[in-house]
């Protein structure tokens, strides 16, 4: 059997792609098993991971009954609280935007006042509509206001209402 320097070079060309194909496979590998290890880590901290091996299989399938109704009601009530802040500040903005208008009556009225004032246009009739109307926006401004703050004075007593008493704890 001759040894030729074409064969030598041959079979080490094999052998380097072989070595890369397996360098290739091992990067995979590890990369599944870090991505694995961090599906693992995840489910722990969720506190829906396998348990440990000391547990029975009716623990196990205890376990895997109940996780699923606690997350759920965890979720449920997280929801229930962001739904509730979301109608709080609704009626913020709702205030706000009362707010805005009323101040921008007025500002519209003080304009009025001060161009009657510089030019000598009688624009009586203008501003009487205008007061006449500010008038009936602060009417119904303050009833806005006093509906508001009895609702949330009502969402305040059944929040505390609803909440546990660390006493009884």
């Amino acid at each position: 059997m001759s040894c030729t320097i074409e064969k030598i070079l041959t079979d080490a060309k094999t052998l380097l792609e072989r070595l890369r194909e397996h360098d290739a496979a091992a990067e995979s590998l590890v990369d599944q098993s870090a991505a694995l290890h961090r599906r693992v880590a995840a489910m722990r901290e969720a506190g829906t991971a396998l348990p440990d091996q000391h547990q029975d299989a009716s623990d196990v399938k205890d376990m895997a009954k109940y996780k699923p109704h606690i997350l759920l009601s965890q979720e449920n009530t997280q929801i229930r609280d962001l739904q509730q802040e979301n109608r709080e500040l609704w009626v913020s903005l709702e205030e706000h935007q009362d707010a805005l208008e009323l101040i921008m009556s007025k500002y519209r009225k003080q304009m009025l006042q001060l161009m009657v004032a510089k030019k000598a246009v009688d624009a009586e009739p203008v501003l009487k509509a205008h007061q006449s109307h500010s008038a009936l926006e602060n009417k119904e401004l303050r009833e806005l206001l006093s509906i508001s703050s009895e609702s949330v004075q009502v969402r305040k007593e059944n929040s505390t209402v609803l909440l546990p008493n660390p006493s009884n704890n």
